[in-house]
């Protein structure tokens, strides 16, 4: 039986505003079989959320650098770690690092926005692209429906929260994004309602069980999934199988 991986969650080295140490996720997953999890840098350590009109600066700079590198630095007993990196808008892609497992790109409404027409965008994600890294992309449902279908050609995209924070699930049906094969989900935060919906319809084959960590519980998040009464194959790769299997295509 493939391990459990938890394909969504949030470890800080300098945000203190939750409780997100990997020292309170561990806490958090102990005696839940939990045996691997994928980090993000909490939001603010990349940019300042809260100024729309936020301009980058080299101390900003050196925050996402120091912070990007510390997930790299986690590695546990009993607890395997795959350590996405955070992209903002200098699309550090040089930063990158054969131990990264992935990309989040994220922002939400009255963020300060993605440069997608600067050049050094271009550059990042042919990197990303040639790196094969998945990329989890939470941002709002226009920017979300243009980055898969005019910019991540050949890369495979996870849309967090079953498009919660995308637009909606509906909002994602109705754009027919599920539908694609580089397009996956995962299930953090997401209702029992609207997993069951998604696998009745795209299938289970790229849908990973994610908690949200600090935002969700890691315990309560699996034990929602576990309670959808999935067969036991099913489920066995949702927890975890499917994500392996999306990072075995990293080059």
């Amino acid at each position: 039986m493939p391990p459990i991986i938890d394909a969504h969650a949030h470890c800080g080295v300098k945000d203190r505003s939750y409780a997100q140490t990997f020292a309170d996720y561990a806490e958090q997953v102990a005696g839940t079989r939990i045996g691997g999890v994928v980090f993000f840098s909490p939001v603010m350590e990349i940019y300042d959320r809260h100024d729309f009109n936020f301009s980058d600066t080299p101390a900003w700079q050196k925050c996402r650098q120091k912070s990007n590198a510390y997930l790299l630095t986690l590695k546990p007993l009993g607890l395997t770690i795959y350590p996405y990196f955070f992209i903002w808008n200098d699309f550090s892609v040089e930063q990158l690092t054969p131990a990264h497992c992935g990309i989040k790109w994220h922002r939400h409404p009255g963020e300060p926005v993605y440069n997608y027409g600067a050049p050094r965008c271009t550059v990042a994600l042919n990197e990303i692209r040639k790196r094969n890294l998945p990329v989890v992309l939470e941002e709002e449902l226009n920017h979300t429906k243009r980055f898969i279908r005019e910019m991540a050609g050949g890369i495979r995209v996870v849309i967090p929260h079953l498009g919660a924070l995308n637009g909606g699930f509906q909002a994602i049906v109705a754009s027919g994004l599920w539908e694609l094969e580089n397009v996956w989900a995962d299930t953090a935060l997401a209702s029992p309602g609207e997993i069951k919906a998604y696998i009745r319809r795209y299938g289970y084959q790229r849908l990973m069980f994610g908690s949200d960590f600090p935002f969700g519980e890691p315990a309560w998040e699996l034990e929602k999934v576990k309670r959808l009464g999935l067969d036991p194959a099913v489920e066995a790769e949702v927890v975890g199988g499917n994500f392996l299997r999306l990072q075995e295509a990293i080059g």
